[in-house]
């Protein structure tokens, strides 16, 4: 896996990742930004939250449930000090679909936190708590 930023001016990045998708992250104006984009660790949290959603979604769709839309809320919390990590974060799925069965739901969700999501495990392995919830809505 690769990534390449490019700085443009101020605070202004461009990223591309390995596969050609770019992205423009940038400050905010208070520190020389001009708040044209996510903030880096904007980026880490939204990384996060598009990892675990695209097990849930995996493993749902494998046991063969109608899913008919998923989103994931995130909170995060972060150190007062530099350098600001994160120190915890959670993260609420809803999901909806036709007759959705709340123990596949529920162990979804689970494995991506214990077993799938790389970068869950990541930061959980670098000290943060990270928690999940979820509720289901039928569609």
């Amino acid at each position: 896996m690769k990534a390449t930023i490019k700085w443009t001016d101020g605070r202004q990045f461009v990223t591309e990742s390995g596969s050609g998708h770019a992205v423009v992250i940038d400050g905010n104006p208070d520190n020389g930004g001009r708040n044209t984009g996510p903030r880096p660790m904007e980026m880490v949290l939204m990384g996060l939250g598009g990892c675990t959603s695209y097990d849930v979604i995996n493993i749902l769709e494998k046991a063969r449930q109608k899913v008919t839309g998923c989103v994931a809320e995130l909170e995060a919390e972060r150190a007062d000090g530099t350098p600001a990590v994160f120190t915890k974060i959670h993260v609420h799925f809803v999901v909806s679909g036709v007759g959705l069965k709340e123990a596949q739901v529920k162990r979804a969700v689970e494995l991506s936190a214990e077993k799938y999501c790389s970068a869950s495990l990541m930061l959980v392995r670098g000290g943060v708590d990270v928690s999940h919830s979820y509720e289901i809505h039928d569609a």
